[in-house]
């Protein structure tokens, strides 16, 4: 019986460099897992932990979270919270600014997470993602006091 000896080597390189490759890939009709880096998704979606399956959609609503060009070689993975015409604002579930961009400038969109460590895939059509998203959008106002408590270098004994 043939055995199967994949060697798999795991590379790191600048965002600016992989990406525009991974979004060639999507547009030829392909999805693509992202492991995530960075802490603007906070706090359902941790650096170095989590990954998004992203693909090629036709069309995006609020509330879709998008792999966007907000400039040159700076990509961003961040939830659609208003859109004007081809105006796009974005805003990352750990942040408290927002970012613009043209809807031409989204590249890709979110249909499931991998967290935590498993490897079965959260829909972001699924029950779960969408109660998060509809309590998490609504919880801006006081959102900043919320990250502050879940914020791991926050002593124990504040987070009382």
């Amino acid at each position: 019986m043939p055995q199967d000896d994949c060697n798999i080597r795991t590379i790191q390189m600048a965002n600016c460099q992989f990406l525009p490759q991974m979004v060639s890939l999507l547009k030829e009709g392909h999805t693509a897992t992202l492991s995530l880096r960075g802490r603007s998704m906070r706090p359902f979606l941790e650096d170095g932990r989590d990954k998004a399956l992203l693909k090629i959609a036709d069309h995006y609503d609020v509330g879709d979270v998008v792999l966007a060009e907000i400039s040159k070689g700076c990509f961003v993975l961040h939830r659609i919270i208003a859109i004007n015409g081809e105006e796009v604002t974005l805003r990352g579930d750990g942040n408290l600014n927002d970012e613009n961009c043209m809807m031409t400038d989204i590249q890709a969109i979110a249909i499931g997470f991998y967290r935590k460590g498993c490897n079965k895939l959260e829909s972001t059509t699924g029950r779960k993602w969408r109660i998060y998203s509809w309590w998490w959008t609504r919880l801006y106002p006081i959102r900043r006091y919320v990250l502050f408590a879940l914020h791991p270098h926050i002593p124990q004994r504040w987070r009382k």
